[in-house]
């Protein structure tokens, strides 16, 4: 099984993205819409993704994040939104895309992490839909 330092930061960074971006979530969830059901199940996705976190703790001693090629590319796309409600599919999307990223990477290191990144990004599908549903006439 593969362990290599690439892998190591592409973990790292996928982690941190995901857990963020559903921060995020949790925190428009809480304080907009003040829903504790929906919060509670985005903070249960987070925590799941903290213990992963934890297991995989070697893979910050191969965090550059100054010498990362993209810290500093910023698309227009990235720069603007008109709403809560369209900073909450953004971080949606951000948490889906590296939890896509954190499953495939890890069948290379640990099919156990793969598989609950893989769950954790369909439950993450299940609640963006109960949200959608519930606000976006918001």
């Amino acid at each position: 099984m593969e362990s290599s330092a690439a892998c190591k930061r592409i973990i790292d960074a996928n982690l941190n993205r995901s857990k963020e971006a559903l921060r995020v979530v949790e925190d428009i969830i809480r304080f907009e819409y003040d829903d504790e059901e929906l919060a509670t199940f985005s903070k249960s996705i987070r925590a799941l993704l903290g213990s992963i976190a934890k297991k995989h703790i070697d893979s910050i001693e191969h965090r550059d994040t100054q010498n990362d090629c993209l810290t500093k590319v910023t698309l227009k796309e990235e720069k603007n939104r008109d709403s809560l409600f369209d900073v909450l599919i953004a971080n949606f999307k951000r948490t889906e895309e590296s939890l896509r990223v954190l499953e495939e990477v890890f069948k290379l290191i640990d099919i156990d992490s793969s598989l609950l990144c893989k769950h954790a990004r369909y439950d993450t599908y299940i609640l963006e839909k109960k949200v959608y549903d519930r606000y976006k006439k918001h």
